[in-house]
């Protein structure tokens, strides 16, 4: 016997037992498809044209589009796009702790001498 009743589907349950979960059209596995080639298409096209060389900032750039093809496979192949606000804080909380520690590491360098190199004093190799 079923402990649930009809009562409870009239009041919106999650319960997602026996639901074959979010199934879209081809048509949207498809043109995602095509987006991640053609954003493939573009990282190796600014990386090998030499016409397109934004000196620092095509590891931005780069970054940039990785972060978009990241965020077409989360949202549509792992189905993020249709969860819950805490699926959604489960997904993104690395994200925000990674940029955080990125943040600090970019505080950092600042601070950092770069006019006098450290000197290693390897005494072992002294006595050979």
């Amino acid at each position: 016997m079923s402990h649930h009743s009809a009562e409870s589907d009239s009041h919106g349950s999650d319960d997602h037992h026996g639901e074959l979960g979010h199934i879209l059209p081809f048509s949207v596995y498809r043109n995602v498809l095509i987006g991640l080639l053609v954003l493939t298409v573009i990282t190796v096209w600014i990386a090998k044209d030499s016409t397109f060389d934004f000196g620092h900032w095509n590891i931005a750039i780069a970054m940039l589009v990785a972060s978009l093809k990241a965020t077409l496979v989360a949202l549509y192949f792992m189905h993020l796009k249709f969860e819950d606000k805490v699926t959604w804080l489960y997904a993104f909380f690395p994200v925000f702790l990674l940029a955080l520690m990125m943040g600090l590491i970019f505080l950092d360098n600042p601070y950092r001498r770069q006019d006098k190199p450290i000197e290693v004093h390897d005494t072992l190799a002294e006595q050979r």
